[in-house]
């Protein structure tokens, strides 16, 4: 992926793990009965994407991250 497309999908990353993790901190009504949507795991898989997406940026910015080898 080349610099911009890395960028939205860092953005779109943070945005949804944003909103799930409001999704999933709002209190419980009874009333309405369980939530069938786990806001907490989605907001985790797109904090774990952004973590991706932010190493993949400083690597296409010119910084070597990783293992150095060694001979």
């Amino acid at each position: 992926m080349d610099l911009p497309v890395t960028a939205a999908a860092a953005i779109l990353f943070l945005i949804l793990a944003v909103l799930f993790g409001w999704l999933g901190a709002r209190p419980i009504n009874i009333l309405k009965g369980p939530r069938m949507v786990p806001w907490r795991p989605l907001m985790m898989i797109c904090v774990v994407g952004l973590m991706l997406m932010m190493v993949h940026l400083v690597n296409l910015l010119g910084v070597q991250t990783g293992n150095q080898t060694r001979y």
